[in-house]
């Protein structure tokens, strides 16, 4: 099956960007909700090294190296920005609430905004085998960015979700979640690789956690589709060039 290289360098780069902006976006509403523990760790930064994860970001990079037909995707995860929850204006459930958020919400308008520009990109960069690859560049960025904010829904540590259901439940409930958190990269990892391997190695196809990466893909062409205002269709063979 054919591997994307160039594609997969752009998933890799995307992230990466993707990880810093939404790491980030973790910190800085932490400092104005009044929580100055991640400045002082050195996470309000735009730097790559502050916020990367090491199985975060191999997960990504075996996912954006699959062949084509599996559905090369850049799913995987920052370093968790760590707060203070009582120095947190709206208390320590929704101030943590609130810095949880942030980097879903970011993530997930920073790709609608970049998708959106794809509306108003020059036909003519379509036109030539060098432009086309910046307009790839700007699809796949926008992907994967959405696709972050959609992962970091999922309420697995070290996830966004995970620290979000943790919030809203009660406090003996919460508790008992939270004996969740040390399961957590396993039950992602099983999810998103090992069942899709076993799925190829048993040439299974009906088992719909079989393609879980690859039903988000399709989920995140099809929300920049509607986005841009491009057909489906062209959305693929841009992401896929």
């Amino acid at each position: 099956m054919a591997i994307n290289v160039v594609l997969a360098f752009m998933i890799i780069v995307s992230f990466l960007l993707a990880v810093i902006i939404h790491e980030y976006a973790h910190a800085l509403t932490a400092s104005l909700l009044g929580d100055t523990t991640p400045r002082t760790q050195g996470r309000q930064s735009l730097s790559l090294r502050a916020h990367l994860d090491p199985l975060g970001t191999l997960l990504c990079v075996i996912l954006a190296f699959q062949a084509v037909a599996i559905g090369p995707i850049g799913l995987g995860w920052g370093k968790p920005v760590k707060t203070d929850p009582w120095k947190l204006r709206g208390g320590p459930n929704g101030g943590t609430l609130l810095v949880s958020l942030a980097g879903i919400v970011t993530s997930l308008a920073l790709g609608l905004v970049v998708a959106l520009l794809i509306r108003f990109l020059p036909a003519t960069l379509l036109t030539n085998a060098f432009s086309i690859r910046v307009v790839q560049f700007v699809t796949v960025f926008a992907a994967a960015n959405i696709t972050l904010g959609l992962f970091n829904i999922l309420p697995l540590y070290p996830l966004d979700g995970y620290q979000i259901l943790y919030t809203l439940l009660p406090s003996r409930q919460a508790l008992k979640f939270a004996k969740s958190a040390q399961f957590g990269p396993l039950i992602i990892i099983v999810l998103i690789f090992v069942l899709p391997f076993l799925g190829q190695l048993s040439n299974t196809s009906g088992f719909f956690l079989f393609h879980l990466p690859l039903f988000l893909l399709q989920g995140v062409l099809n929300l920049i589709s509607l986005v841009s205002g491009y057909v489906l269709t062209d959305v693929y063979r841009l992401y896929f060039f």
